[in-house]
């Protein structure tokens, strides 16, 4: 039987490979965004069409996008909505921003909010944990990392006294980050009587998939009024105390009825999470004015809320009529990224880069220090902040605009995690927080084109190397 069969095998398999690789082409030629990703794709399937297009198929395909929209379901509000389009406007400076930013975000821009810039892990914790010790009525806490440790048990204590009290707690804490240490916390606060729940746990092979699918937020609500985000998760490494290696960041408070768009946000990521609806006065009170700045939330992440903040971020590089400096802890530009930068630069605009000296994580830092020529060679200025690790992630275009949040600039951010991000209007606000960035540029070393060719070929090449995996880093 098997001498009868083998003179088909090679046909059989030509023609195999011939109808798998026409098929994987056309999905690339048809999906792929990027031109050159296409072509790649397309070069390798024909090269070894059966091999090519199975390889094409684990990890060409975008799963990312159609895994959320499964997980969450379609949103009929955003359906409803027109469909925004990639930013096309020429420098219009704030009000170009504003309708911008009113075709992406769910939420119209509210007024009469007031912010506060916590510098450091002290402040930020300190405000935090005094907040949900005045709670009364209700708490709501989102964070990707709360470790189980000196500052992490202090928020569990608080958490646990709040409820103990007869205050309404739910905690969502992210099924990766949330295992950064042991034992983990949600399990803590389970057994002592706290509402709290893991997004997505990936414990299971099954559930792989879904490990880039990560819950990045940070997002404290305290009784409806008082709302804290920005980047900083909970660990006692962001301490200062007696050392000085803590962890560089700064937190916002809020006040005003940008807190119910916090809110809102946490909200939907624990219905998917807990399968509960938070609605009706005790989670969303009548909020009222608060201050004179104009601010509104920004939901982005890989389903509904796909390049809201990639495209808030080009858009304000495209209004920017005299400067826009930014602090982000990993820098690995997108697809236009990069360019959007050179622009702003070569139209005149002064773009400030500032990045930690030695990352946390060695693999990001080789690969973005492959991208830095790009941005150079454009005229932007790269300022590297040394040790201890700066994890601040905020920007500042022109003198009325800002930008803080979760999100970093890198593809994890901007394509496969779920982030909160946060725009503002206002001249005080932006004169603060270029403050900030002015004291950290002040210590920084400013990073010249000959520190770049001076590097020795095997470290070229290491970092060359490394860039190749920036999509999944």
């Amino acid at each position: 039987m098997i001498e009868a069969v083998s003179p088909y095998l090679p046909y059989l398999a030509l023609v195999t490979g011939a109808v798998m690789a026409s098929v994987a082409s056309a999905h690339a030629a048809l999906r792929k965004r990027d031109v050159r990703a296409a072509i790649a794709w397309v070069v390798i399937i024909w090269i070894a069409p059966i091999v090519g297009s199975l390889a094409y198929a684990v990890l060409g395909v975008n799963r990312v996008n159609r895994r959320a929209l499964a997980l969450f379901g379609p949103d009929e509000e955003a359906d409803a909505r027109p469909k925004p389009s990639p930013p096309r406007f020429s420098a219009q400076g704030l009000a170009g921003m504003t309708r911008l930013v009113d075709g992406l975000a769910r939420h119209k821009i509210a007024g009469g909010n007031s912010v506060s810039a916590l510098n450091g892990g002290d402040q930020a914790y300190d405000s935090m944990l005094a907040s949900i010790a005045r709670a009364e009525r209700s708490v709501t806490l989102c964070t990707y990392i709360f470790d189980h440790d000196a500052t992490g048990r202090q928020f569990i204590e608080a958490l646990v006294a709040a409820k103990d009290r007869g205050v309404e707690v739910r905690v969502l804490v992210d099924g990766v980050g949330g295992r950064y240490s042991w034992p983990i916390v949600v399990k803590t606060l389970r057994r002592r009587g706290v509402n709290a729940r893991q997004f997505l746990p990936t414990l299971l092979p099954w559930r792989a998939p879904y490990f880039n699918l990560r819950n990045h937020r940070k997002i404290l609500v305290v009784d409806g009024r008082v709302g804290y985000t920005g980047g900083m998760n909970i660990r006692h490494g962001h301490r200062a105390g007696d050392s000085t290696e803590a962890i560089s960041d700064v937190h916002f408070r809020f006040l005003g009825p940008v807190v119910a768009q916090l809110q809102s946000a946490f909200a939907e990521d624990w219905l998917f999470a807990a399968r509960e609806e938070l609605s009706g006065d005790l989670w969303f009170p009548e909020l009222e004015v608060a201050g004179p700045v104009r601010a509104r939330g920004i939901s982005d992440g890989p389903d509904y809320d796909l390049h809201r903040i990639s495209w808030t971020l080009q858009g304000a590089l495209a209004c920017a009529q005299r400067r826009v400096r930014f602090a982000t802890p990993y820098f690995l530009p997108i697809a236009g990224m990069a360019r959007a930068l050179q622009v702003a630069a070569r139209r005149g605009v002064t773009v400030d880069i500032l990045l930690p000296e030695r990352s946390n994580l060695l693999l990001v830092q080789w690969a973005s220090r492959a991208m830095w020529e790009q941005v150079l060679e454009g005229g932007c200025r790269i300022w590297l902040t040394p040790p201890p690790f700066d994890h601040t992630k905020l920007m500042v275009m022109d003198d009325d605009w800002s930008f803080i949040g979760s999100s970093n600039w890198d593809p994890r951010s901007l394509r496969l995690n779920f982030e909160f991000n946060v725009e503002m209007h206002d001249r005080e606000v932006n004169g603060e927080l270029d403050f900030i960035l002015q004291q950290k540029i002040r210590k920084a070393h400013r990073l010249k084109q000959e520190e770049l060719d001076a590097r020795p070929f095997a470290v070229k090449l290491l970092d060359g190397s490394a860039r190749l995996l920036s999509p999944y880093l």
